[in-house]
């Protein structure tokens, strides 16, 4: 376990979803971790819930090819969102690049929509 959780989080969904586990549980999680979550929620891509007391994430693993933490974190402006799009992403249409900014996280539709920077968290599809 390194020092990142956000890293640490997507590395272990990662790690299951290789050896064709469905649910895993994860022990450290943090408020950046629990937004990533909720964005993959949305998307129909996890399923989580928190365990207050026992201080866990559960996650179910629904559809996802891969998410991974974008290291070292890039930041990002309106006008570059497009070159981390290329190279992080397979396509334009698919996956969701998660962007740090001053207004919470943000993927980067919504991003360019609100004309907003950022730092570069993490990507999934």
């Amino acid at each position: 376990m390194s020092q990142d959780i956000v890293s640490d989080g997507l590395n272990q969904i990662m790690n299951a979803k290789r050896i064709e586990k469905r649910e895993l549980t994860i022990r450290k999680y943090s408020k950046v971790l629990l937004g990533l979550f909720k964005m993959m929620k949305e998307k129909g891509n996890i399923d989580y819930e928190v365990n207050e007391e026992a201080k866990t994430v559960s996650v179910k693993i629904i559809k996802l090819n891969e998410c991974k933490a974008i290291k070292p974190r890039y930041y990002v402006g309106v006008d570059d969102i497009d070159k981390y799009l290329r190279r992080f992403l397979p396509s334009r249409n698919f996956g969701s690049l998660v962007i740090s900014t001053n207004q919470g996280l943000l993927n980067h539709k919504e991003a360019v929509k609100n004309e907003i920077g950022g730092s570069v968290i993490a990507y999934f599809y």
